[in-house]
């Protein structure tokens, strides 16, 4: 990715991104009398996922102002509790003024990074220090994965493409090392290089036990995996499994040791 946005912090896309994917999602939500419906995979329904997003959005323009607020200490077990908990200090659940919120609090986060100093420190969030593009980078996953719950819930085309997979991974291969799921990586030493077709690669390398992401793929590595963009989000943040899309093509792997490619994903807990 070449180029920069939102006044020269960004990278280029990330913050064109950002507002078209909540004002998709807010196009998704307008309209809609009940929120009730649940949202599969979730115990939540429609309204209450689109308060998360509301509160979130409104989270991270904080944050990007410089805010210091304390959400959880970084583990999916305190995360979810700090939804739920804010979750019921919020008592909105109507579409409409949540459509309202979502696009104002994400359109905020972005005028908070344009407006930071250049060269302005990290922020503390809720999975730890980051900058402010990579934070900007968190908003979109957050809201692309919540949208493509929210879509599946209403029946409406989701807003989950390549190329905002590709703006989000910068947050993910950020937090990847601080989600990765112990038992399942006890004593596991091996080395994944991971593909998107047509786009971005990066390293993945155990060592007993300890992760290490790197942006170039490791030399040699044990299992080289080449994934579709979208399937790659979708698996990476708990939406899919790994064998349904292997049987449908979307995934190969090959190497060394390529019988670790489905256990991939089940290195990782998506928080």
């Amino acid at each position: 990715m070449t180029g920069r946005d939102v006044g020269g912090v960004l990278p280029a896309g990330l913050g064109e991104a950002v507002r078209a994917t909540a004002e998709e999602i807010a196009a998704v939500l307008r309209g809609v009398a009940d929120t009730s419906v649940p949202v599969p995979g979730s115990q939540w329904t429609v309204g209450e996922a689109a308060a998360h997003l509301a509160q979130a959005n409104e989270l991270m323009a904080r944050l990007a102002a410089g805010q210091e607020l304390r959400y959880g200490d970084g583990t999916p077990q305190s995360l979810a509790a700090a939804n739920e908990r804010a979750l019921a200090e919020f008592d909105e659940r109507a579409a409409e003024p949540l459509a309202g919120m979502i696009t104002a609090h994400a359109d905020a986060c972005l005028t908070a990074v344009e407006r930071s100093a250049a060269g302005a420190g990290d922020v503390v969030t809720p999975l730890g220090p980051m900058s402010r593009a990579v934070l900007a980078s968190y908003l979109l996953t957050h809201m692309l994965g919540h949208g493509y719950d929210l879509a599946r819930a209403l029946r409406r085309r989701h807003m989950v493409d390549r190329e905002r997979v590709e703006l989000s991974l910068p947050f993910l291969i950020t937090v990847m090392p601080g989600v990765t799921d112990a038992a399942a990586t006890a004593r596991l030493t091996a080395r994944y290089a991971i593909r998107l077709w047509g786009g971005s690669r990066f390293g993945v390398t155990f060592t007993d036990g300890a992760v290490t992401v790197t942006p170039r793929p490791p030399d040699r590595p044990d299992c080289t995996i080449l994934i579709e963009p979208v399937t790659f989000f979708l698996m990476a943040l708990g939406r899919t499994g790994p064998y349904g899309a292997i049987a449908r093509g979307r995934v190969l792997a090959w190497g060394r040791r390529p019988w670790l490619a489905p256990r991939f994903p089940g290195l990782f807990k998506a928080p």
